[in-house]
């Protein structure tokens, strides 16, 4: 299958655990990120059309943890190449003020920089 992506996206090695904002319970883990959407890698198929409120927790330096929310409608699903494992895509309806550090921090982060040819 033919996919055009028109926005950049960053694949996560150590994958960040994503939870829903009001029960608390684990979702699955964030597989990559986009100024404007994301991909949840989770042991069950989410509901395509549906919108969730999800909650990533990074770790900080202090051992502390920052919170980062999103509303976010999912739309697709698809098995993915791990059996019992699925991929869903998400188009973010509203983020917390922390979203943007997240997708900033996590680029920098998983970006390699060639280094300077020495002469």
């Amino acid at each position: 299958m033919l996919k055009n992506r028109r926005i950049e996206r960053h694949q996560l090695q150590d994958y960040l655990q994503v939870s829903n904002r009001h029960t608390g319970r684990s979702m699955g883990c964030l597989g990559n990120v986009s100024e404007d959407g994301l991909m949840l890698i989770t042991d069950l198929p989410l509901m395509v059309g549906a919108t969730f409120d999800l909650r990533v927790k990074m770790p900080r330096s202090d051992n502390e943890q920052k919170v980062v929310d999103v509303k976010a409608v999912c739309l697709w699903c698809n098995e993915d190449e791990t059996p019992g494992c699925y991929d869903s895509g998400f188009k973010l309806i509203t983020v917390s003020d922390e979203y943007p550090v997240l997708v900033d921090a996590l680029r920098q982060y998983f970006c390699f920089y060639p280094a300077e040819a020495s002469a």
